[in-house]
């Protein structure tokens, strides 16, 4: 009675149905578009998943650590994109795979929580579900699976938490964020002047940071790039970098303490909501009509100079008419400057965003140092630079390189490293980096897995076998055998009881990662374990996936 068959119907051979039949033989069918859907069950809907996200980890794996490559990327529409940040490689990369997706959110909110760290987290998931599928070939359910690897990943943060260090720093002492900064961009291509960037992402990151909450507001930042020049160009510039140019070619170039009168309403004559005509059948009314726009051009033009403006942005753009009366008055203009960025120069300058010109007066005037429009090599390319404004808090990192790959990489290069910095303002504590934080976690999980009784000690074994995939795979993209390098490390680390011995990847003839100045933001490093564990323990309680059909 009880029995559900699933046959295929006698007319449509081909097409498989799930069909079960009543306790009068008759057939009914069970779930709908049966033949179209594909559907995996138990331990191979497991072991189908690994497999997916395995293939995915795999694909990161050689580009993490100092010695990592760069993957290619080449959109639908022929778009280039070079990188080495794992978060940008999985997004470009349009896994379809419905688990391959979870390891792509698994980088993404690495990347918005902490910034830095998205290769290693999947490397880390990736390698946890190796070790689960070893374990579920032994028949261990694969809830005590991940209960195990809870429990790990539980002792490996406390492990985390005892072997950091406090880092110290103020206003004045800035190296200790240097050094970390320099960490981060050690693993990508902008590592032959790490030092420059990681000194000018520390400065800007220092000059917006609120250091009593602790805080750090990342939309101060802004980063611009320009093709040309050299990468050794790149300046952090205090105050904010307009892409545009002074509306008129004869005004000033240059315009000391400057007034900015910020506006957003347009240089032009008001035009009716309605529908309207104007008839001009005589030479008069025409004069009569250009004399009274010509008005409105002096009044609006009058309003800003009796603010005691000295320079005008404006949202919107001028008619010519406009244009060339503010160059009479010397009152030098940009338009069309885009929403966010007049928000910044009013955060930037303290001035008041102007809607109308009637509301126009000398205390909503932004005030700045410095105003001048720079031009680049051989191009009409010009960039408005604002500086030394008066309640400067917005800065802007200049970036100049090669090409627009470069320009782009290194972007997100200094993003990973800004994100570090504020992460350090935050919380001060660091761990030491090339694999040493991940083999000292893995020796305590090792050592808290013989004191549990039961299947789950089998697992978190498994998990100490998985961290060490992170300094295998360092020591792998350097060249050195990687299942020696990390024996010798980790015996010598068990021997010292030194948790800051690590994989040597550049070859400077020590381990220890303090005197090679490696670290990691202990934060960072947390959110990977918990993160990683979290992702891995969902995917091992998956045990059927149906797929539903194409349309047709």
């Amino acid at each position: 009675k009880h029995t559900t068959l699933y046959t295929t119907s006698p007319r449509r051979p081909h097409a498989t149905m799930s069909l079960a039949f009543d306790e009068f033989g008759r057939p009914f069918i069970i779930i709908k578009d049966a033949g179209s859907k594909s559907r995996i069950r138990g331990i191979d809907a497991q072991k189908s998943n690994i497999q997916a996200a395995c293939s995915v980890a795999r694909t990161l794996r050689s580009s993490l650590g100092p010695k990592g490559m760069d993957k290619i990327l080449q959109s639908g529409d022929g778009d280039i994109t070079i990188t080495n940040d794992g978060a940008t490689i999985l997004e470009q990369m349009e896994v379809e795979h419905q688990i391959g997706k979870l390891l792509v959110e698994l980088s993404r909110s690495q990347d918005y929580e902490i910034g830095d760290g998205t290769t290693g987290v999947v490397v880390l998931a990736g390698a946890l579900l190796e070790q689960a599928e070893i374990l579920l070939d032994r028949g261990i359910h694969p809830l005590r699976i991940a209960e195990g690897y809870e429990m790990a990943s539980k002792v490996a943060v406390e492990e985390l938490t005892r072997i950091s260090e406090k880092f110290e720093f103020d206003a004045t002492n800035i190296e200790p964020l240097v050094q970390t900064c320099m960490t981060t961009l050690s693993s990508k291509i902008v590592n032959r002047c790490k030092r420059e960037m990681a000194e000018i992402c520390v400065k800007a990151v220092m000059a917006v940071a609120d250091l009593s909450r602790g805080d750090v507001n990342l939309d101060l930042i802004k980063v611009e790039g320009k093709v040309g020049g050299k990468l050794e160009d790149t300046v952090l510039i205090n105050g904010i970098v307009l892409d545009k140019d002074i509306s008129h070619p004869q005004m000033d170039k240059e315009i000391k303490d400057a007034k900015i009168a910020i506006l957003t309403c347009p240089f032009e004559p008001p035009k009716p909501k309605t529908k309207h005509k104007i008839d001009i059948d005589t030479a008069e009314k025409y004069e009569e009509l250009r004399q009274q726009e010509e008005k409105y051009f002096k009044d609006m033009v009058a309003q800003c100079k009796a603010s005691g403006a000295t320079l005008v942005i404006c949202q919107w753009g001028f008619d010519d008419e406009a244009n060339h009366m503010l160059m009479h008055e010397k009152l030098p203009a940009i338009r069309w400057v885009g929403g966010v960025e007049l928000e910044l120069i009013a955060i930037a300058t303290g001035g008041r965003i102007v809607p109308r010109f009637t509301e126009l007066s000398a205390d909503k005037l932004g005030s700045a140092g410095m105003v001048k429009e720079i031009a680049f090599g051989t191009t009409k390319d010009r960039m408005i630079i604002i500086e030394d404004c008066a309640s400067s808090k917005a800065v802007t990192i200049f970036v100049r390189g090669g090409n627009k790959m470069m320009i782009d990489e290194t972007k997100r290069s200094l993003h990973d490293a800004i994100c570090v910095a504020r992460n350090l303002v935050r919380s001060n504590s660091i761990v030491y980096g090339g694999g040493s934080a991940e083999m000292a976690c893995g020796i305590a999980v090792e050592e808290a897995a013989d004191h549990i009784p039961g299947v789950e000690q089998y697992a978190m074994r498994a998990f100490a076998d998985a961290l060490d995939s992170i300094p295998t795979a360092l020591a792998e993209n350097s060249g050195l055998p990687p299942i020696e390098t990390v024996a010798m490390v980790k015996s010598q680390q068990l021997r010292e009881k030194n948790p800051h011995l690590g994989v040597d990847c550049k070859e400077t003839g020590t381990n220890d990662m303090k005197t090679q100045g490696v670290f990691e933001t202990l934060i960072g490093k947390q959110q990977q374990l918990l993160l990683a564990t979290q992702v891995v323990k969902l995917i091992l309680k998956i045990d059927d996936v149906i797929t539903a059909g194409k349309y047709e």
